[in-house]
């Protein structure tokens, strides 16, 4: 015992070990009452491993060539050892990263975890979400089947609808006129180095920013604000081991389903990996209908929703940066949804119709009457927001206990 004290205290002289643990773990005061909706954060970072381990493994065997990449992923799950479950954990991990991150931000809705002071640590963690659908974009490439090379050829396409640079733009993402040998290259350079190190570094800010304000909890109380002699706030507890012991539960269920998934329905009935994605990439034969990965067709189905392809472009960035907003656009007394009026909830309860809605419209076939259902939804995506200022501040709020409850 003394031995291992003697080598802590010689690294603590030369690394700040032991205070790094107080500080984010041991010592570090969470509210008393955080429920099962504070699971997904700790899952995000756990799927993010699980991708990074995964994706270096399959890179050893990956080929980021254009006449070799199907073949190689091929390989790789027919000879090399345990290559199957490796790419079907990178697959299945994929959509896990983007469920639990959905999860994420809706709780962050649902409690105001975007309400001051955490207005910078939820634009972090919106960066994280621009970053990961960027990694998820370019990663969708690299298996070169016909959704995957037809997939980016129409997204890239929707950069050159962009006024004056906009061509020059999408030249310089596909590093060619076409999807080709040179895109799948920088995809490849792009998905494996770039990116990751932008999401490790925002997945760090994130965390010094969450414990520097503390995390937010159900009833949107600042638990800081009451504090015993000591400085401990009344409602909080040590994050370790009372909140490491519950995220190891959620942790358990997590890689249950995510073990039944991968063993059993690793394609999800063509959702996690299409069934074209199992046809090599033929730029001579389009494929009858496009479509991007689920987590993308929300976006994707306000794009098409929008006869102008220009004005369809800005309306889907526009989608996903008014999410930025959402700090100041919510104009409540109160926080948390459990003391917000019937408008809020109604309006929540709207934006979550209209987001899965919108999600399975982008992978139907674009008709008519799923393109009016679209408009119809679009609309009412975008109402939750631009109407938030007016619901928030004329709606009457229930009053905020001083103190945390546990219902």
């Amino acid at each position: 015992m003394s031995a291992m004290k003697s080598l802590l205290d010689w690294i603590d002289a030369r690394f700040p070990l032991t205070k790094l643990w107080n500080e984010h773990l041991a010592q570090y005061y969470a509210p008393k009452n955080l429920n099962f909706w504070y699971f997904f954060g700790s899952l995000a970072l756990l799927v993010l491993v699980i991708q990074f381990v995964s994706g270096i493994f399959l890179a050893m065997n990956y080929k980021p060539d254009a006449g070799l990449a199907f073949g190689s992923v091929e390989y790789i799950m027919r000879d090399v050892n345990w290559g199957w479950l490796i790419r079907y954990m990178h697959s299945t991990g994929a959509s896990a990263f983007f469920i639990v991150v959905y999860l994420h931000m809706f709780r962050g809705l649902l409690y105001g975890s975007y309400r001051g002071p955490r207005e910078l640590l939820w634009i972090i963690g919106m960066l994280i979400y621009v970053a990961l659908m960027a990694e998820a974009f370019m990663g969708y490439l690299l298996p070169w089947g016909q959704m995957s090379y037809w997939g980016a050829q129409v997204i890239i396409s929707l950069f050159g609808a962009i006024p004056y640079f906009g061509e020059d733009l999408a030249l310089w993402i596909r590093g060619d006129y076409v999807v080709s040998d040179a895109t799948l290259n920088r995809f490849f350079a792009f998905h494996v180095i770039a990116v990751p190190l932008v999401l490790l570094a925002l997945v760090l800010v994130h965390i010094m920013a969450l414990h520097e304000v503390g995390s937010n909890n159900p009833d949107g109380i600042e638990i800081k604000k009451k504090k015993d002699e000591r400085g401990i706030p009344l409602d909080g507890i040590p994050f370790h081991p009372y909140y490491t012991v519950k995220d190891l539960v959620g942790v358990a269920v997590f890689l249950i389903l995510f073990a039944i998934v991968i063993f059993y329905i690793p394609e999800m009935g063509g959702y996690f990996l299409e069934h074209d994605n199992f046809v090599p990439a033929d730029p001579l034969k389009t494929p009858e209908h496009i479509k991007p990965l689920w987590y993308f067709t929300p976006f994707y189905a306000i794009l098409r929703a929008v006869p102008n392809k220009f004005l369809g472009v800005v309306a889907m960035g526009a989608a996903i940066f008014v999410l930025f907003l959402l700090p100041w656009l919510d104009r409540s007394p109160v926080k948390s949804i459990r003391y917000k009026g019937v408008l809020s909830r109604i309006a929540l309860a709207v934006f979550v119709v209209s987001f899965i809605a919108l999600a399975w419209l982008g992978t139907q076939p674009a008709t008519p009457t799923l393109t009016m259902f679209a408009r119809l939804f679009s609309v009412l995506y975008f109402a939750f927001f631009l109407l938030m200022p007016i619901y928030t501040r004329i709606e009457r709020t229930k009053p905020v206990p001083e103190r945390v409850t546990f219902k």
